[in-house]
């Protein structure tokens, strides 16, 4: 199967890094024209750079706005009116009691991680049914449905996002628009990658082994036994996008290395 994505445009929100640069990479690879997206210009043209060296023909564009506010998401939304694509993968998460989490936790939590993906679709799906054409992606966890007791904030984020997905699906029923969540596991993002260096640091333990104890002690489940690669999420957010994916709409797609015990 050859993903062709050329004349299409793509908008990854938090890309500068982990699972949302990966996908850039793959959509930038297929064809299309992306849209890179982080809270500083460094940060995005540290992307922009890395993505024209790889793909030096790529057609790409940076964006620094903090997508965790409406402010943010209007400076967005004046320099990019419109795209084919909408990968909503700006996430944030962060280990913490229950107990520990205030107020002002849950509210940032819920603003940067629903609130950035709500602001986002609301702009851009109306012009991709006006065109007859469209594919929006939610980035979800694993975590939506099993909760992690470490951080129920997070998981709470990401149980919205499926309900948000799903309910953009009906919504946009017969449009031409397909919308559809991302269930990453485990996944040696930048962010988890910094987390397990952290840990490592205050050890003697080599961050490859805290990787595995961390597989056998919290997500025991998992078929893989591993870390998935921000490239094995990204091959199925690309697929998502592509024409071929045409008859998947209002679905939750696990790349989670078998961590949920299911068959469905």
């Amino acid at each position: 199967m050859h993903i062709d994505l050329t004349g299409k445009r793509a908008l990854v929100s938090g890309s500068t890094a982990g699972i949302g640069l990966a996908i850039a990479r793959g959509l930038a690879g297929a064809g299309a024209e992306v849209v890179i997206n982080g809270r500083t210009p460094a940060r995005v043209e540290q992307a922009l750079a890395t993505l024209r060296g790889e793909h030096p023909a790529a057609r790409l564009q940076g964006v620094a706005a903090d997508l965790g506010d409406a402010a943010g998401a209007a400076r967005l939304f004046a320099e990019v009116a419109e795209v084919d694509i909408l990968v909503n993968n700006l996430g944030i998460f962060e280990p913490k009691g229950f107990f520990e989490i205030e107020d002002a936790d849950w509210q940032r939590f819920f603003e940067v991680n629903v609130m950035s993906a709500v602001r986002l679709s609301r702009h851009y799906a109306p012009k991709m049914v006006a065109r007859g054409w469209g594919r929006v992606l939610f980035l979800s966890s694993e975590s939506a449905l099993q909760i992690p007791t470490e951080m129920v904030h997070y998981g709470m984020t990401k149980t919205a996002l499926l309900a948000v997905s799903r309910g953009l699906a009906e919504t946009l029923a017969g449009s031409g628009v397909t919308v559809n969540a991302v269930l990453p596991g485990p996944t040696r993002s930048e962010g988890v990658g910094e987390f397990f260096a952290s840990m490592a640091a205050g050890s003697q333990t080599p961050m490859e082994q805290l990787e595995r104890d961390f597989i056998r002690e919290h997500r025991s489940s998992s078929v893989i036994q591993r870390l998935a690669s921000v490239e094995e999420v990204a091959n199925m957010a690309v697929y998502l996008a592509s024409p071929q994916a045409s008859a998947t709409t209002g679905a939750a797609l696990r790349v989670d290395g078998g961590v949920l015990r299911s068959i469905a």
